[in-house]
């Protein structure tokens, strides 16, 4: 028999087995069981945690410009291969914020990378590697909290919310994101479920949204129907995109402003459909009878960024 006891010491795990030999005597009515003292084995099993590795021009670049201006580098280290003029800008900044940089070669990379999509295994001679708190994203949000602190704001302040519905691909979804930072939205609401998986650590979505992932608020829920209903009560003016709804150009946003994208190929569901307020069409000339969602989110985000500067 045995059992063991596990301690943290100075960043390792001392793990002691007691192992006891018993002994079993029978009679011809009872059973005894004695336990002999127990034999100690100790060991230590150093944890070493695995760093979250960043691939991709504009999202290393963003992530360390970001340090660059915080202050805060620890936990960031860049691996590099070729030193092409895109790299060396990076190598530069990445001096200026203090993060370590050593130079390897293409095999060397590849295997960094082998573990994330393949999508973003490309690593273009420079990978950035992310370690304790800084691998951790900062974005996510807890929706309620969020809506609390924009409900005591001015109404005439500017805010944007975006909530995709059943909008799966990364993508899209980074995208998204991408054209928030530039439009100044203030939130991006996606589903627990019909949604892009883990959208707080998915390379693909960081790399999609050239880095912009990293601070763009991002609220993850359980019910985007009542997320809606409660935004309406908080006075944010709800609209929906979709085709046969008015023309964009007709179009006055709210200073309070939802803008709910729906999927590709189902367009957003009859229940959320219903909460909005307003539908709103892309008007468009070519052949083909609709845009692509990050694209279509994207001319929403600057119309309302466009109004927003005549105000």
């Amino acid at each position: 028999m045995a059992a063991f006891l596990v301690n943290c010491c100075d960043g390792k795990y001392k793990i002691t087995l007691l192992f006891f030999r018993l002994v079993v005597s029978t009679g011809s009515t009872t059973t005894s069981i004695a336990v002999v003292e127990p034999v100690e084995t100790t060991f230590f099993l150093e944890v070493i945690m695995a760093e979250r590795i960043i691939t991709g021009f504009h999202a290393i670049e963003e992530k360390v410009l970001k340090a660059k201006d915080s202050g805060k580098a620890e936990g960031m280290r860049i691996v590099y291969s070729k030193p092409g003029p895109r790299v060396k800008k990076i190598l530069a900044a990445a001096k200026e914020a203090g993060i370590p940089c050593s130079q390897s070669d293409d095999k060397s990379l590849n295997g960094m990378v082998q573990g994330l999509p393949e999508t973003s295994r490309d690593h273009r001679g420079i990978v950035l590697c992310l370690s304790g708190e800084q691998a951790k994203t900062r974005n996510l949000v807890e929706f309620n909290e969020w809506l609390s602190a924009a409900g005591a704001k001015s109404e005439d302040e500017r805010q944007v919310v975006v909530v995709l519905d059943s909008v799966t691909d990364p993508h899209n979804v980074g995208a998204i994101i991408r054209s928030c930072d530039q439009f100044g939205a203030s939130l991006v609401v996606v589903p627990e479920r019909r949604g892009a998986k883990d959208v707080e650590n998915n390379e693909v979505i960081a790399r999609s949204s050239a880095g912009s992932s990293a601070w763009v608020p991002v609220a993850v829920v359980s019910n985007l129907v009542r997320t809606v209903q409660q935004l309406k009560e908080s006075g944010f003016w709800v609209y929906g995109a979709d085709a046969g709804g008015s023309t964009l150009q007709d179009v006055q946003f709210a200073n309070r402003t939802v803008i709910v994208m729906g999927s590709e190929g189902t367009g957003i569901a009859r229940l959320l459909e219903e909460q909005c307020d307003q539908i709103v069409s892309i008007p468009t000339c070519g052949k083909i009878d609709s845009l692509n969602v990050s694209v279509a989110a994207g001319v929403l985000l600057y119309e309302n960024y466009r109004q927003s500067l005549k105000k």
